[in-house]
């Protein structure tokens, strides 16, 4: 009897999804900070959440910086990613012989981890939601070849291990 193979299902999930905290190279001491909603602040009177006030805080060097969130430049496939608020490099992020590999957060990376690792992976059916185009679909075609598992799983891990070291 074969075992049961690994399953990914997609949840439906978009890059917006994966906003709050976004994790970064601060721009002063080159260490890990945040980007994160302003405590107490008010969304702004649209539907969408992301355009409540952000700050940049660095655990670090104390660095704080505070900014409206009138727009919102997410990353797509992009050699250089940085957060869509202040425009800063991720911290999560690798290059590989393959591509770029770059994660908002730690529950972003997660995502990429499990749909990497499964061996079944199941998309979620774009006619019965709104969502077309979910965080797994945009994906690059590099990390969804089942041949690059091993080196994607390898650079997550990599990039995971930056978190606790830096």
């Amino acid at each position: 009897m074969s075992p049961t193979p690994a399953r990914f299902r997609d949840p439906r999930r978009t890059a917006y999804d994966f906003l709050d905290p976004v994790l970064v190279r601060c721009p002063r001491c080159a260490r890990m900070a945040r980007v994160e909603p302003q405590p107490g602040a008010e969304p702004k009177p649209t539907r969408w959440p992301h355009f409540t006030p952000r700050r940049l805080v660095c655990l670090s060097c104390g660095l704080a910086r505070g900014r409206e969130a009138n727009w919102v430049a997410l990353n797509r496939d992009s050699a250089d990613a940085r957060d869509p608020y202040f425009r800063l490099p991720l911290w999560l992020q690798t290059r590989t012989r393959h591509g770029h590999l770059w994660a908002y957060n730690l529950e972003h990376l997660d995502l990429i981890r499990r749909f990497a690792a499964a061996s079944l992976r199941e998309r979620a059916p774009w006619y019965d939601v709104g969502v077309r185009m979910t965080l797994v679909a945009r994906l690059p075609v590099w990390i969804k070849r089942g041949r690059n598992r091993a080196e994607v799983l390898r650079a997550v891990d990599r990039v995971r291990g930056s978190v606790t070291s830096g």
